[in-house]
């Protein structure tokens, strides 16, 4: 295989933080020091996590352009622009490419429940219209469409298709998966919660929601299983698998903005129709930041 992985370890997929009218960009400044202080490996803008479905496009175009300059390729950018419109995601590929993104990170078209056909064109298409790596995004708990082995294997022969992160919560489809695209192209897990079954079955690496708040520990994790210390990534994922799942009691990323708000690195709000977290999960996560992060 010609093709390097766009990136090896954890990749945090970044909260977008808001003040009550616009963009939080002071906030967003320190979130990215913070993640490149704790040694996170890449950084996702504008993924699901940073919540772009409620960002006008220009809010999405001012903060990749801030982000890449602010990271200046201190660590690998990951830049969101899959959308359920094949022509406006190659228009935000494109851009992504031109503003300085290392790679892309293209979700599967959502709502429209396209074919297998048209997931490999939609890929096809993207990764013809740009020249830096694209990572296919399978999601279909939240897109309504899965990406099926036989689809990645075809669309894993492009020479900008990368890989494919996978939050399909199907081990045998992954394991299927991964055997097809092992020579063609990368692995990577899209589930804070089976970081190491994926990378036993070859993944490089993670895009992390938990990296969000621990990104030093999602690291650790990640390299123990590059470094095939399969003992000390498990005792790792067994650890921070009660936290994980903590993280996910409301949809992403109201916990993890809540346990951000908490740390003092960003402000607890989201747009609508997303809302802060309930009280009666409040204290659930409470008790995880006293124990998890310092």
């Amino acid at each position: 295989m010609n093709k390097k992985p766009l990136f090896q370890g954890s990749a945090v997929a970044l909260v977008t933080p808001f003040t009550e009218t616009g963009v939080d960009f002071k906030a967003l400044e320190n979130l990215l020091e913070f993640q490149i202080k704790n040694k996170t490996d890449a950084i996702v803008i504008c993924g699901t996590t940073g919540e772009p479905a409620t960002m006008t496009a220009e809010e999405k175009k001012e903060v990749i352009k801030f982000c890449i300059e602010k990271i200046n390729k201190r660590v690998t950018v990951i830049v969101g622009t899959g959308t359920n419109n094949t022509k406006t995601a190659i228009e935000n590929s494109v851009f992504a490419e031109q503003a300085g993104a290392d790679g892309l990170l293209a979700v599967t078209p959502y709502y429209n429940k396209c074919t297998q056909k048209g997931l490999e064109e939609y890929y096809l298409s993207i990764a013809e219209s740009v020249n830096i790596p694209v990572i296919a995004y399978n999601v279909p708990g939240r897109t309504g469409v899965n990406i099926l082995p036989k689809t990645m294997e075809k669309i894993s022969e492009h020479r900008n298709i990368n890989g494919i992160k996978e939050a399909s919560a199907n081990i045998d489809q992954i394991t299927d998966t991964a055997n097809r695209i092992k020579d063609k192209c990368y692995l990577y897990s899209g589930d804070d919660a089976v970081v190491l079954p994926i990378m036993a079955l070859g993944g490089k690496g993670v895009i992390s929601v938990a990296a969000n708040v621990i990104p030093e520990k999602m690291n650790r994790l990640t390299h123990f299983a590059l470094q095939n210390n399969y003992e000390k990534a498990k005792d790792m994922q067994l650890e921070l698998y009660p936290f994980i799942k903590a993280l996910f009691v409301e949809v992403n990323p109201i916990p993890a903005k809540y346990v951000l708000s908490k740390m003092g690195l960003c402000k607890n709000i989201l747009r609508e129709p997303l809302t802060t977290l309930e009280k009666t999960n409040e204290s659930l996560l409470d008790g995880f930041i006293k124990e998890f992060i310092q």
